[in-house]
């Protein structure tokens, strides 16, 4: 058996700073709780690694539960700024974990939805980044999950307005370009900003030139990452094989059986876990 990683592959610059930042601040603050807002990253065992040295994960709604004066850890999708206020109003030390490309979103949807332009965020609206980036936004804002609802989507006097059209980080760049060009047609003011990070498209790409030689592959990553369930999407559509799995132990016997396996995995996946699936696949050799 033969094992084949992708060429990019696993942590992402932003998510390696969250957890960079959230191991230094369990260091430094040993006789404190540190808390993250939400899962820090979407990996259910980097999470899990995180867990066993003191961060207590909770949800953004339970801000008012944090005891005052806490070690408060704000992960890499970001949150509202109504969110940081009441951190800020209970005198927490904030750790601002936020990935930069998101921060820069958020700066970009505060700063046009508050003047005459219109800004439409194409995204997951249940996803915490763009729960996050609404939160900057003022009345001129709309979000939009997909294409369907890019085509019933208008703008009261847009031919007054700038739209401009952004994205969240991880959104599929096919879909962007969709409804980049559904809007250009609709609206003669558009300015696009490409914000999806380009981690997304690198992993995408390195997939597609890794299927083209092997038999089958192995996508790595947590359940909930929207990346990561991309890629599996992409490897299942361009490769005989593919499986989405979160560790070694879920990879099914029938694998064993091919030559050739390829390997990429997630923005939110650790090294560890990518070097534990393929130890383990040639173990079994």
């Amino acid at each position: 058996m033969e094992i084949v990683r992708a060429s990019v592959l696993g942590f992402c610059f932003g998510v390696r700073r969250a957890v960079e930042l959230a191991e230094k601040a369990l260091a430094e603050n040993k006789d404190k709780t540190v808390y993250s807002l939400g899962p820090l990253i979407h990996n259910e065992n980097a999470l899990r690694a995180l867990s066993d040295k003191g961060l207590i994960t909770v949800d953004e709604q339970q801000v008012g539960e944090i005891p005052s004066e806490s070690v408060v850890i704000i992960r890499a999708h970001g949150v509202a700024p109504s969110v940081t206020d009441a951190l800020e109003a209970k005198k927490c030390t904030i750790i601002d974990a936020t990935c930069p490309r998101v921060k820069a979103s958020q700066k970009m949807v505060e700063r046009y939805s508050n003047q005459n332009d219109y800004v439409v965020l194409t995204g997951d609206r249940n996803h915490g980044e763009v729960i996050g980036i609404a939160g900057y936004a003022g009345e001129n804002f709309s979000q939009i999950q997909d294409y369907t609802e890019a085509e019933s989507f208008d703008i009261k006097d847009s031919e007054n307005k700038n739209v401009i059209l952004l994205s969240q980080t991880t959104y599929s760049p096919k879909e962007f370009e969709k409804i980049e060009s559904l809007f250009r047609s609709k609206f003669k003011n558009l300015a696009v900003m490409n914000t999806i990070c380009p981690a997304t498209s690198e992993r995408q790409e390195a997939l597609l030139e890794l299927c083209k030689k092997v038999d089958g592959v192995i996508v790595i990553g947590g359940k909930n990452s929207a990346n990561t369930k991309r890629l599996y999407q992409t490897a299942a559509a361009n490769c005989k094989q593919a499986i989405h799995v979160q560790t070694a132990a879920e990879i099914p016997s029938d694998f064993y059986k091919l030559n050739t396996i390829g390997i990429t995995a997630g923005a939110s996946t650790p090294d560890s876990i990518i070097d534990e699936v393929e130890s383990f696949l040639l173990s079994a050799n």
